[in-house]
């Protein structure tokens, strides 16, 4: 019976192989820092057809075309004669008779390259993106290197990666050959190809169990100045924290974290941050950063990635089951998706002991201010359905700021209408139970849902005036609930480019200051006609780099109302940056601050209430 089994079993793997795509990515004979990719099909059931490249993926949420790094196609027929074919557009090929097509070859070229060029198109944010470096790194997200075939996508797909002996691919996928040469993987369809990242390079990884979950975390650090070892204590207390707070809602046996510093020689690229997938996330971090910030932003940003493998790569609307990646159709619900995701990995640090009560105040402080660079009165769902087009797109970001602030009023709101029994993720929890990785939610029924797993209609007028609707949160009604009031103060008159300083960031490139472009000019920029795209390259002459930046901010301190100043900015796309002087006399900001506190003399009730909010514990 046993051998019996056995021969049955090898000959479904044939089977299963026979009826599968099988798509070669070739990382050795890399040329001109381009990959060859060798797609080979079953026999087509149909004689028309089109071949795509995604033109957007889950967990993106913008249009990037990955068939623009596509080139020198070719479609073979079974006798290896070339097909004549059409292009459509970036991401699109139409063939005509195509019955006998056996075999598909074309080039790669990486994204990360293309990053600071956006003078034709918008940069693929990083940790989406490829990037090709013969003898160093491969980042590979597949939706970048493989495309299908309409009414293919359900077709099983083998994917044999050809490589140099000497790299380790991190990757959550099992290898299914022994050879140093090759590994090979078996993926269900199109949509677990795209949800299954690699990075290949030299040895660089470790591996731990946490909570019943297997991890492994891949690193490549271009100088070697870090290594994987180097945030293992770290990443171990967070993610056993994550496992511990989920409970049963995370079911992962093993989880992968690509994390990819850049620096060194390597591409400049400014995309950082991290991407989700149900088994592993692909992070694009600095290599300038300290080892304790590295550490913060993966507890902050990996941990959100982690999430996800609940909400909603576990539990979704129809929209993201059925995702069409060449003409994508959005959910209303990115305020649950995102915002809830990012609440998350927020709570999960308070209730875990990972932060102080005062730290986590001051987060949410911070979302309270930054929301309010947006549009507090689009309706979230309006914005949520239309967020690849303008003007919602522009509002996008908000998702992480007003999207999580509305998960916690919400979870205030269910922890008072049920004395303290119930909250945010106890709701999640009981969606994930009723619906789940295989069973879609119809996304305008959402509500409905919430309400029945809750069993409180207070849900739904929580849903209607805040997240469908277009009335600003209360966010100082729901914390005086939990024992938290916002004091209003001014902070001292300051002189910088933006009125919140703190979205200030940095190009290692050209040793500039850059902003958010979200962000509100201060009064002195508007005044010399500062554009938010320009990076500044030095103020009255003083420049930037890593190693002075704190004294060119302390001089920035001294300046004074009416100053004559000069800004020295870099303005323009791409390669067409010039050099600009921009004249004027200071302004100071004066800024009026909001501030959280908690209450010195909170009620027993919203003590309680607090207590509960601020631990998980009924």
């Amino acid at each position: 019976m046993r051998k019996t089994a056995l021969s049955l079993a090898l000959f479904a793997a044939f089977l299963a192989n026979a009826q599968s795509i099988k798509t070669t990515i070739d990382l050795v004979n890399v040329k001109d820092d381009k990959v060859a990719v060798t797609m080979e099909f079953p026999k087509m059931k149909s004689g028309d057809i089109k071949f795509h490249f995604p033109k957007t993926v889950p967990g993106t949420y913008s249009e990037d075309d990955y068939g623009r790094f596509i080139e020198g196609i070719k479609f073979y027929d079974n006798k290896g004669k070339e097909l004549t074919y059409s292009k459509v557009d970036d991401n699109t090929y139409s063939l005509k008779n195509a019955q006998n097509l056996n075999k598909i070859t074309y080039l790669v070229n990486d994204s990360f390259d293309d990053e600071m060029d956006t003078s034709k198109h918008k940069a693929v944010f990083s940790p989406s993106g490829t990037d090709i470096e013969q003898g160093k790194i491969f980042m590979i997200n597949t939706h970048g290197f493989i495309g299908y075939i309409d009414n293919m996508q359900d077709v099983p797909y083998q994917l044999v990666i050809q490589k140099p002996t000497d790299f380790y691919g991190t990757t959550a996928l099992v290898d299914q050959d022994k050879s140093e040469s090759t590994d090979t993987f078996t993926l269900a369809n199109y949509a677990k190809v795209t949800d299954s990242p690699l990075m290949y390079t030299k040895p660089d990884y470790i591996t731990f169990n946490a909570g019943g979950m297997e991890l492994v975390l891949g690193v490549y650090s271009p100088t070697g100045k870090y290594k994987a070892a180097d945030f293992k204590e770290n990443l171990e207390k967070m993610v056993i924290a994550q496992k511990k707070f989920l409970g049963d809602m995370n079911t992962n046996k093993k989880y992968a974290i690509m994390l990819y510093l850049s620096g060194g020689g390597g591409p400049k690229i400014k995309g950082f941050g991290a991407l989700e997938h149900h088994e592993s996330t692909s992070v694009v971090l600095p290599e300038m950063m300290p080892k304790d910030a590295i550490d913060k932003t993966i507890t902050d940003v990996v941990s959100h990635e982690f999430f996800h493998t609940v909400n909603p790569l576990k539990t979704h609307s129809e929209e993201i089951h059925y995702f069409n990646y060449a003409d994508p159709k959005m959910s209303q619900h990115l305020w649950m998706y995102e915002g809830g995701t990012e609440y998350f990995a927020n709570l999960f640090q308070i209730q875990e002991g990972l932060i102080t009560k005062d730290e986590f105040l001051q987060r949410i402080n911070e979302k309270i201010t930054n929301s309010k660079n947006y549009d507090d009165t689009m309706p979230f769902t309006v914005m949520s359905k239309n967020v690849l087009k303008a003007p919602y797109k522009d509002q996008y970001r908000n998702v992480y700021e007003k999207g999580a602030l509305l998960a916690m009023c919400l979870d205030i709101e269910l922890r008072k209408l049920s004395n303290g029994e119930m909250g945010y993720r106890d709701m999640i929890r009981k969606l994930s139970q009723r619906f789940g990785e295989n069973k879609p939610f119809k996304d305008d029924k959402l509500i409905d849902e919430l309400v029945t797993v809750t069993g409180y209609p207070q849900v739904k007028d929580f849903y209607n005036k805040y997240i469908a609707g277009n009335q600003p949160t209360p966010y100082a009604e729901y914390l005086s609930q939990v024992g938290v009031e916002l004091q209003k103060q001014e902070t001292p008159p300051i002189f910088w480019f933006v009125k919140d300083p703190n979205q200030t960031g940095y190009d290692e490139k050209n040793n500039a200051f850059v902003f958010d472009e979200s962000s509100a000019l201060s009064p002195f920029a508007t005044s010399i006609g500062f554009k938010i795209t320009d990076q500044v390259l030095a103020l009255d002459g003083k420049t930037i780099n890593v190693q002075n930046m704190q004294d060119f901010i302390n001089y920035a301190k001294t300046i004074k109302e009416g100053q004559n100043v000069s800004v020295t900015v870099l303005r323009g796309n791409g390669e067409k940056k010039e050099k600009v002087e921009l004249k004027g006399k200071a302004i100071l900001d004066k800024l009026t601050m909001e501030m959280l506190k908690y209450k010195a003399n909170p009620s027993p009730a919203e003590l309680k209430l607090q207590n509960q909010w601020l631990t998980g514990k009924k």
